[in-house]
């Protein structure tokens, strides 16, 4: 756990505890959002291939949990964390123009 806090700049335990809080809620929070919006499209793997709805699925979860990690981290007192941590995600993946002023 050590290693994890020095590597996220994190001073205490509540700090690291916090964060993995907020990670395990957001995955599930996004997850869960998704549902009603593949339902709504009459997305399902009963209805298409699993080999396509999933992948589709994963799409849709990924811009809803990149758009909420940083409010559900606010609720946890840790918005500035996950507002850096999502900024140097997105240049990793070469989104990083979404942040240029």
């Amino acid at each position: 756990m050590e290693k994890l806090k020095q590597k996220w700049g994190l001073t205490s335990n509540w700090d690291l505890t916090a964060v993995l809080i907020v990670f395990a809620i957001n995955g599930s929070f996004s997850a869960w959002v998704a549902k009603p919006i593949t339902a709504f499209f009459g997305l399902s793997p009963e209805t298409m291939n699993p080999w396509l709805y999933y992948p589709l699925r994963i799409l849709l979860v990924f811009p809803i949990y990149q758009t909420t990690l940083p409010i559900v981290g606010w609720l946890f007192g840790k918005f500035n964390f996950f507002w850096e941590f999502e900024k140097k995600f997105l240049k990793l993946i070469g989104l990083g123009f979404l942040f240029k002023k």
